[in-house]
């Protein structure tokens, strides 16, 4: 080996010199190795907080999304129970008034079938007196003196009289 010499330093420790000398130029081999090593680090990292954004930015959206359609599907929901209510409102309104409708029909019939029935009992107690009235003139005195059966009465118009005819019909 060479002649080294001796370089003191502060105190006395004694550092030789050539071996100072090669522990700077590794140093000085070394940093940029370490300097590249954190350079490619910091790159990575700075990739890797790129693609964690990404990714969160790419969460959110879908996140914001799923978000819309469910409120979406949550107002289409309400909206389609509205819509349900609202038709069933209608319904018992249309079936109501069909029934008011119904039951004033039939009111309608009663009085119209009760009306015809005291105007044909008018004209049937009309016809019974005027067929009585013919039975009496052709009767007259030549079938009195006859010696046949007495023929049977005919009911009068009072037996028809509207307050107590539902009472007869029963008796009977």
């Amino acid at each position: 080996m060479g002649s080294s010499k001796s370089v003191p330093l502060s105190g006395n420790v004694v550092v030789d010199k050539n071996k100072l000398n090669e522990l700077v130029s590794q140093l000085r081999m070394s940093i940029p190795q370490e300097v590249r090593r954190a350079e490619e680090m910091l790159s990575r990292k700075e990739d890797i907080i790129s693609s964690a954004v990404s990714e969160a930015n790419q969460s959110r959206q879908h996140l914001e999304q799923e978000f819309r359609n469910r409120l979406n599907d949550h107002e289409l929901g309400r909206r389609a129970e509205e819509i349900l209510r609202d038709a069933e409102e209608r319904s018992h309104r249309i079936i109501s008034q069909a029934e008011q409708e119904a039951e004033s029909r039939r009111n309608q019939a009663d009085a119209y079938a009760l009306r015809t029935l005291r105007d044909l009992e008018r004209d049937l107690a009309a016809a019974t007196g005027s067929i009585r009235k013919g039975i009496d003139v052709l009767a007259g005195s030549a079938l009195a003196a006859a010696d046949t059966p007495p023929t049977p009465t005919l009911p009068s118009p009072e037996d028809f009289a509207p307050d107590d005819i539902e009472q007869r019909i029963r008796a009977r």
